[in-house]
């Protein structure tokens, strides 16, 4: 009777392995069908929660970029051997949301105008940075930067537009962060108002 207790326990934690599995291959092909832009501006936590309020966007997956390691990871990453910046890669729809309303949202979720430095954060991997892949995003970054300082809605802009050379997908505990951790005291303290503050300036740019 044990072994058959046994016998059956492996083959359902077999089939919850092999379904975990098959979901995520099921997410990494869905991700195809999107286009993908990468911006850092603090923790990962709070941009990842930001961006994946808004309407098109598929998902905002945590990671590093920026760095000339050839690979990355939290330790490194926090104790500023690598040079990479806690950066998100969003998954979006650009029939939703196109690239100038990612902009958008980017510099209305945080203080551009801290250097190496967002709220309580601070260090180069906090850095404020748009990572562009085309000239197109790298124009319209640029163009959107002088419309702000033209406008005076910042005094200054300390956010690097720099051309994208990797991202390393953060380890999975970092995933989903608020999500899955809503009375963390730094989600309580920091993600959360972050993320209110933003809903509340961009009520037309959110999920329905």
């Amino acid at each position: 009777m044990m072994k058959l207790l046994v016998y059956t326990s492996t083959i359902f934690l077999m089939f919850g392995v092999f379904a975990q599995q098959h979901n995520a291959t099921n997410k990494r092909q869905n991700k195809q069908d999107y286009a993908v832009a990468y911006f850092a501006s603090g923790c990962f936590w709070c941009v990842e929660a930001v961006f994946e309020s808004v309407e098109g966007v598929k998902e905002a997956v945590s990671g590093y970029s920026g760095g000339k390691a050839s690979d990355a990871n939290y330790q490194d990453v926090s104790a500023g051997r690598t040079n990479h910046a806690e950066t998100v890669a969003i998954y979006y729809d650009p029939k939703v949301v196109d690239y100038q309303k990612l902009l958008v949202v980017f510099f209305d979720s945080h203080d551009p105008t801290t250097l190496n430095q967002q709220g309580p954060d601070r260090g180069r991997h906090y850095r404020s940075a748009i990572f562009y892949q085309t000239d197109e995003e790298r124009q319209l970054a640029e163009n959107y930067v002088k419309t702000l300082l033209k406008k005076g809605q910042f005094s200054k802009i300390t956010t690097e537009i720099t051309a994208f050379t990797g991202f390393y997908e953060a380890e999975e505990y970092h995933q989903n962060f608020k999500l899955r951790n809503p009375n963390h005291p730094y989600i309580k303290r920091v993600s959360d108002p972050r993320l209110q503050q933003f809903k509340r300036k961009h009520p037309d740019l959110l999920r329905k």
